[in-house]
C-alpha cells in the first residue's frame, strides 16, 4: 500500500496553462523516490499541491489510503508532510536554533521570552538523531550553504515531518556537501522517514533513489525501479527522444591571450570586498571554467567585466584594449559577448519579438539599420536564419519571446551572443533552468565555438558542467581565486570541492604557472 498517492491530478491555472494533466504519483513508506522531468513538465506544481501551496483543479490525494484535502502548508505539516524549497526560507539574522524553533517556540514564564536553551537542546538532539550536524548558536548568515540546507531539513523534522520533499537539494552544494546530504537522507530513511527527491542531475538519481517517476509535458510518463534503468533511458523518457549525454570536444592548441585580468577588486556600497585581487588570462580556443559555491564573487566578476558594475581596483584588457570603466555597449564593441546568469532580467526583453531580441545589441548600425531606420526585412531574415541555425522551436520571429519555453528562450540569448562575431564569450550559468535537450545543444555549441577559436569564460554552479566543458578550471572562494588547474583526467570533483569549501588553497607559484 502506498504511503501517499496522487491520482488523476489536473491543475489548470487562471491564464489557461495546463500544468498537470491526469498526473499519477505513488510513493511507498521508507523509500527515496526521485521525481524528474524537464522544466515545465509539472514537477513543482505537483509538489506544491502535495504541500498545500496550490490546489488541484481535479483529482485525488490519498495519505495512508485515506482521502485527504491539503488546503494549505499548515495542513500538510499537520499531516506529516514537510518541504525543503530550493530557495531557503530562513531568517539570516537569527541563530540556527531560533530558525528551527520559529513558529513552534517554547517560551519562558509569562510567555513573553523565547526559551532559547530549550531550542538549543532540541536542535542538538535532532542533529544527533539524524546525523545532520549544525551549530545551534551560529547565525544563519555566517554559516556555509550546506549547513543552511541541513537547518531547513531539521526545521521540517522539528515540525514532525514523516514525508520530506526535497526540491533540487544539491543545486548549490559542493561534492562533499552532496555526499553528506546523501548520508543524511539515508539516515532519515533508516529512521522510518520517506523522501521525495526532485533533481535534474540524473547521476544523483541513480545514486540516491529507490524508484523514479518521470514527467513530461504535464503528464506522468512512468515509474521505474532505479536499479532497472540508467541515465540514458531516463533522459529519453524525459525528452521523448534519444539524448546523448557527452559532447564532442576535440583537443585543440590554445592561441594567443584574449582576456587579461590583473588585480581586479570590487568593494560594494557598504564597504564589503566581494572580489579581491583577481588575476587570470583566457586564451583563444579555450574554455576557462570558474567553479565555486554561488555567492563567492562569481557574479561580481562577471558584472565588472561586462560593464554592469564599476571595479574598485585593477585592470582588464581584451586584445590589449582596456574594458574597465566603460558601459556595456563599449565592451560589446570590443567583441565581448555575454550570456547572463538571469536571462529574464538581463538576457531578453519578454514583450519584444524574437526578432527584436536577436538584434538588440546591433540595432544601431548596418545592416540592421539603414540611414537611421530599422530594416524590417533584414531583421526578419536574421531571425529566420537564427531560428533554423540554433534550432529554436518557434514558427516565426514575430512572436514575443515570452511565448517560448525556458530552453528556447535561452537559445535566443545564445544565438544572439554567438552571432555577434565575438572574440570573448562570458557565459554565466548558460544552462540554468533549461531542459536536458537544450543543455545538450548549448554544450555542443560552446565546445564548437571554442574549437573554432573563441575564448570562453564559463561560470557555472553545476560542477559537472564545468568539468565536462572546461580546458582549465579556476576556483573562487570568498571573492578570491584559490586555484587554477588544468582539467586533466586525474582532477576529481572531490579535489575541486576542497578548494570550493576553502579547505585547501593552491600554492601561489603553482597558481601563477597555471594562470
Amino acid at each position: 500500500m502506498a504511503l501517499i498517492e496522487a491520482t488523476h491530478i489536473v491543475k489548470i491555472y487562471p491564464n489557461g496553462v495546463l500544468a498537470n494533466d491526469q498526473v499519477y504519483l505513488s510513493v511507498e513508506k521508507g523509500e527515496i523516490h526521485a521525481l524528474v522531468g524537464e522544466n515545465g513538465a509539472g514537477k513543482s506544481t505537483l509538489m506544491k499541491i502535495l504541500y498545500g501551496l496550490e490546489h488541484p483543479t481535479s483529482g485525488e490525494i490519498r495519505l495512508r489510503d485515506q482521502l485527504v484535502e491539503i488546503h494549505n502548508p499548515q495542513v500538510a505539516i499537520d499531516m506529516g508532510i514537510g518541504m525543503v524549497h530550493q530557495n531557503f526560507m530562513l531568517v539570516d539574522s537569527f541563530t540556527i536554533a531560533e530558525n528551527i524553533a520559529l513558529g513552534r517556540e517554547s517560551t519562558l514564564a509569562a510567555g513573553l521570552t523565547l526559551d532559547r536553551q530549550k531550542a538549543i537542546r532540541d536542535t542538538q538532539e535532532l542533529s544527533k538523531q539524524y546525523g545532520l550536524f549544525v551549530e545551534p548558536n551560529a547565525r544563519v548568515e555566517a554559516v556555509p550553504v550546506g549547513m543552511r540546507q541541513r537547518v531547513e531539513i531539521l526545521k521540517a523534522l522539528y515540525r514532525g515531518a514523516e514525508i520530506l520533499i526535497l526540491d533540487e537539494p544539491t543545486a548549490v552544494l559542493t561534492p562533499r556537501e552532496t555526499q553528506d546530504l546523501f548520508t543524511a537522507v539515508r539516515n532519515l530513511v533508516d529512521e522510518g522517514k520517506t523522501v521525495i527527491f526532485i533533481t535534474h542531475k540524473l547521476r544523483e538519481v541513480m545514486e540516491i533513489s529507490d524508484r523514479v517517476t518521470v514527467m513530461r509535458d504535464a503528464r506522468t510518463v512512468g515509474t521505474v525501479n532505479t536499479a532497472a534503468t540508467n541515465e540514458r533511458e531516463l533522459a529519453r523518457m524525459m525528452v521523448g527522444r534519444e539524448v546523448f549525454m557527452q559532447v564532442d570536444k576535440p583537443p585543440v592548441e590554445r592561441g594567443t591571450p584574449v582576456l587579461d585580468v590583473r588585480g581586479l577588486t570590487y568593494v560594494n556600497e557598504v564597504g564589503r570586498t566581494l572580489l579581491r585581487d583577481a588575476s587570470f588570462t583566457c586564451y583563444e580556443a579555450e574554455i576557462l571554467g570558474i567553479a565555486g559555491v554561488e555567492g563567492n564573487g562569481q557574479t561580481e566578476l562577471v558584472e565588472v567585466l561586462t560593464g554592469l558594475r564599476t571595479a574598485s581596483a585593477g585592470e582588464a584588457y581584451v586584445d590589449g584594449t582596456s574594458v574597465l570603466g566603460h558601459g556595456p555597449r563599449k565592451i560589446r564593441e570590443a567583441h565581448v559577448a555575454h550570456i547572463p546568469e538571469d536571462r529574464l532580467t538581463n538576457g531578453v526583453a519578454l514583450t519584444a519579438s524574437i526578432g527584436d531580441n536577436l538584434i538588440v545589441d546591433r540595432y544601431y548600425h548596418p545592416p540592421v539599420t539603414q540611414m537611421g531606420i530599422l530594416d524590417l526585412n533584414t531583421i526578419r531574415a536574421n531571425s529566420a536564419d537564427m531560428i533554423e541555425q540554433f534550432n529554436i522551436l518557434a514558427p516565426s520571429g514575430d512572436l514575443p519571446v515570452a511565448s517560448l519555453s525556458g530552453g528556447n528562450m535561452q537559445k535566443v540569448v545564445v544565438a544572439r551572443e554567438l552571432s555577434s562575431d565575438p572574440r570573448l564569450l562570458i557565459a554565466a550559468q548558460p544552462t540554468r533552468g533549461v531542459d536536458i535537450g537544450a543543455i545538450e545543444y548549448i554544450h555542443q555549441q560552446l565546445v564548437d565555438q571554442r574549437t573554432n577559436g573563441l575564448a570562453i569564460l564559463l561560470i557555472s554552479a553545476d560542477l559537472q558542467e564545468v568539468m565536462k566543458l572546461s580546458d582549465r578550471i579556476m576556483v573562487m572562494y570568498e571573492g578570491e581565486i584559490v586555484a587554477v588547474l588544468p582539467n586533466t583526467p586525474d582532477l576529481t570533483e572531490d579535489k575541486l570541492g576542497l578548494y570550493m569549501l576553502g579547505a585547501e588553497r593552491q600554492p601561489t607559484a603553482e597558481m601563477e604557472q597555471n594562470r
